[in-house]
């Protein structure tokens, strides 16, 4: 049994044939059932090549006379040009053409074609090689595309890596300026606006991510996600010593879940001077607050280092009780009090002459937790009056942003290495696609991209 398939072109001058695959059956096997992945892949691969060459050539026929005097113009030569495809990669005869004389020009001769094909690569092939590489690695999403679609063997780990930085810069293009401020108007403006919309509650932490240049060093990486009651959660990231836009980048995820100046937006840290800067004049209505979760933890190590003092038992409950009593005091917001019980924690230890590792250990954390604890004493609410408000005092969702936008990608179990502005640009199409907003990307650039509901893209022939 043979199946002929035909690619028929239907245009205004009449129709057009040409034979794309002929496929045979010999024997009536389950394996020899349908079609196989490789013949699908040469299938696609010719049905491509002919339906772009089709599409070129009328092109080409509508661009062959002056617009302006409609005289033909003249051919210069002609050259080889690739266009990169899903279905692969093309070669085609781009010819050369001369200007009219009837309009000055500043230069004799152009491509005709680089009016249609302005980039070599298709845009379906950059939304795949983004999307996938940035969930897998840059190798894995080259594996995948050539296991299932007719790419040509030439494609590969740094190919895809680049055409993702295209992408990721040509979005980092459109963000609009950093400033210092994102307020705007004044309050008799925002008591016109319409009213607001529930709160939003922003997380946002930090992480790090082990350098390239220096195997040993690592920089840090800010992410956050922002919740509202009635939208769809929205997850953004940056590199800090990188990034230029990171106010902007924020405001812009905020403005695109529907904030209003006059909108009360709620914004949790783990208290680091980089974070409290960038959520700093965003929203006049904005509330920062330290995140309870960092508090306990520090608070908990804390207890760990205590209960392994070279010490008597009496000695050891008698600092785990004043550390339970600085918890206290901060779950109640009173600073002074949980201060006073963390320097009553330095001269017990002093007092009783108690040493050893772990005691060196404490103090160093009991001053780091002092210094901490001051620096964010603007941030400190009474959490234990916000709780019983059934208000958020802590981001646990923050916490699991950080394992699916950093972790997963980025193999901290593995160890990988990254270079700031690779892990940067990986973050913002990561980003965009784990929140389904990479196709919207997509379309303000190209606007036909994925508009046709899918039973509608193919029509059945008549």
């Amino acid at each position: 049994m043979k199946f002929l398939i035909h690619l028929v072109t239907e245009s205004e001058v009449g129709q057009h044939v040409q034979e794309s695959a002929c496929l045979e059956r010999k024997e009536h096997r389950l394996e020899e059932v349908g079609l196989a992945l490789r013949e699908a892949k040469k299938l696609l691969e010719a049905i491509q090549q002919r339906m772009v060459e089709r599409q070129v050539e009328e092109y080409l026929e509508t661009q062959c006379s002056c617009p302006h005097c409609g005289k033909t113009r003249g051919q210069k030569g002609s050259h080889t040009l690739t266009f990169q495809t899903l279905f692969g990669n093309l070669k085609l005869r781009s010819p050369r053409w001369n200007h009219c004389e009837c309009q000055p020009h500043h230069v004799k001769t152009f491509s005709p074609l680089l009016g249609l094909l302005n980039e070599r690569v298709s845009a379906e092939r950059l939304y795949l090689e983004t999307k996938w590489a940035s969930l897998i690695s840059f190798e894995l999403a080259a594996d995948l595309l050539k296991d299932t679609l007719p790419i040509a063997e030439t494609v590969n780990a740094t190919g895809i890596r680049n055409h993702l930085h295209r992408v990721a810069e040509r979005a980092e293009a459109a963000l609009g300026d950093e400033r210092v401020s994102f307020i705007e108007g004044c309050p008799g403006q925002w008591a016109a606006l319409p009213r607001p919309e529930p709160p939003l509650t922003v997380g946002i932490d930090g992480c790090y991510v082990r350098q390239w240049e220096d195997k040993k060093a690592h920089f840090e990486v800010i992410v956050g996600k922002s919740l509202s009651e009635d939208r769809p959660s929205r997850c953004f990231g940056f590199v800090q010593t990188y990034d230029e836009k990171p106010k902007r980048r924020l405001f812009e995820l905020l403005k695109g879940q529907g904030m209003q100046m006059n909108q009360r937006v709620m914004f949790f840290s783990d208290g680091g001077a980089d974070i409290r800067e960038v959520q700093q004049y965003l929203n006049p209505e904005a509330e920062h607050y330290l995140d309870w979760f960092h508090v306990t933890m520090r608070l908990t190590v804390m207890g760990q280092y205590a209960k392994g003092l070279d010490t008597t038992q009496e000695n050891r409950q008698e600092i785990l009780k004043s550390l339970e009593s600085v918890k206290h005091y901060l779950w109640h917001g009173n600073v002074a009090r949980a201060r006073d019980r963390i320097e009553d924690i330095h001269c017990f230890l002093d007092n009783e002459e108690v040493t050893g590792e772990n005691s060196r250990k404490l103090r160093k954390a009991l001053g780091e937790f002092d210094t901490y604890v001051v620096v964010n004493e603007a941030l400190i609410p009474n959490y234990g009056e916000r709780w019983r408000n059934e208000e958020s005092i802590a981001t646990g969702f923050v916490e699991s942003a950080v394992n699916q936008i950093v972790s997963k990608r980025f193999s901290k179990k593995q160890q990988m290495q990254w270079t700031k502005k690779s892990a940067h640009l990986v973050l913002q199409m990561r980003t965009q696609v784990l929140d389904e907003r990479l196709e919207d990307t997509f379309r303000d650039w190209y606007p036909d991209f994925r508009t046709k509901p899918p039973e509608n893209e193919i029509k059945q022939a008549a």
